[in-house]
């Protein structure tokens, strides 16, 4: 499935003002901040289309708990999804996202949040159930989170990648960048030239700098995820967070409850600790949910997932929404991860940078990277 018409054709003899690797969201970022600019840009890809870690998540660019770098990129993605939605014909909703809180230590990360001058609004027991179709009698309050958007996974990518092309963007779909020297990139179909190369290939950034990759101590993150349907009492209209996001985005983790509230966790579901769960939710417009997700790490990502941590997943979502689920289908998210930072900017070689998020907040910052990334010397 090709995302554009451009043909997949030899590259050879090419030169361009940017080329890119990668085709995810950090590499289109990347293609249309170099197109504003007036560059001649070329995307290379071993795909046929947009299939990787962009479009195996929940489509929300979680704006509020970021803090630091990401925060700042969080901001900038923001202004450029709102920008690109109607653009590329997307749909990206500003209403913001939901945590519901259902024992006192989630509510305490979100007051003590709140009053370091997080943007968020407090919710009552009341307002949440108004707010969001989870079982009333379960949670306690809440908050919303205002900055926070949500766009469909499986269309907002592609559609950006669609558009560009039609915006003078050539795209070499399966086109396996084999090779990188400063000026030039050999593919599976010939070299291209280039001014500059921006190397965007997520967590196979090891199959082009491995040592780089090891230096960051960059590994694979696989995750549990599915789509279901549920008969929700009414529709979820924002993505939906819960206590366990709260351990999970660093705003929320850096707060004095959090270790209080990661004890209160493990103590009610060792499972979730074992899983590294963070349990949240997004419906796409057809009214379906993404059901989310599990966390493993490891070098490589093999393909076989143990059915506990969908059963965890199912289990955790009838406890929630108070309501049967039947799975519409399932799939393994994979994306880049560090233990020592969220994002891995360096210049291996003169004219080359190398560009990944190694946390789950690609969707959050991918598009924000662009600026800093290609105004740097």
């Amino acid at each position: 499935m090709s995302t554009t018409n451009t043909s997949a054709q030899g590259a050879g003899a090419e030169h361009v003002d940017v080329l890119v690797v990668g085709a995810g969201i950090v590499g289109l970022g990347i293609a249309y901040e170099a197109m504003l600019r007036g560059a001649r840009v070329a995307v290379v890809d071993r795909a046929a289309g947009v299939v990787g870690a962009s479009v195996r998540n929940f489509g929300h660019a979680c704006i509020t708990p970021q803090t630091g770098d990401a925060a700042e990129y969080a901001q900038e993605a923001r202004r450029r999804w709102t920008t690109l939605a109607p653009l590329a014909g997307f749909v990206a909703r500003e209403r913001g996202a939901h945590v519901v809180a259902r024992r006192p230590e989630e509510l305490a990360v979100l007051e003590e949040y709140r009053s370091a001058g997080a943007d968020l609004r407090l919710l009552d027991a009341a307002g949440i159930a108004d707010a969001v179709p989870v079982d009333a009698s379960s949670a306690i309050g809440g908050a919303h989170l205002a900055r926070d958007l949500q766009v469909d996974p499986r269309e907002a990518a592609p559609a950006i990648a669609a558009w560009l092309a039609t915006q003078g963007v050539r795209f070499h779909w399966r086109t396996a960048a084999l090779g990188i020297e400063t000026g030039a990139v050999r593919t599976a179909r010939g070299d291209i030239s280039a001014d500059r190369i921006v190397v965007c290939t997520n967590h196979d950034v090891d199959q082009l700098f491995p040592e780089l990759a090891e230096r960051a101590g960059v590994v694979r993150c696989r995750l549990h995820m599915l789509r279901a349907a549920i008969p929700l009492t009414f529709p979820l209209a924002t993505p939906l967070l819960t206590g366990w996001s709260l351990l999970r985005y660093s705003g929320f983790a850096g707060t004095p409850s959090a270790p209080a509230l990661r004890t209160a966790l493990a103590a009610a579901l060792p499972e979730g600790i074992r899983w590294d769960l963070n349990q949240m939710y997004t419906s796409p417009s057809d009214g379906s949910v993404i059901v989310g997700d599990t966390h493993e790490r490891d070098v490589d990502a093999p393909p076989f997932q143990s059915e506990d941590g969908f059963r965890l997943l199912l289990t955790e979502t009838e406890r929630l929404f108070g309501a049967p689920v039947r799975v519409l289908d399932r799939w393994q998210g994979v994306y880049a991860s560090s233990p020592r930072q969220e994002f891995l900017l360096e210049r291996p070689l003169p004219g080359v940078d190398v560009v990944t998020v190694t946390t789950g907040i690609g969707m959050t910052t991918g598009l924000g990277l662009a600026p800093a990334v290609l105004d740097a010397a």
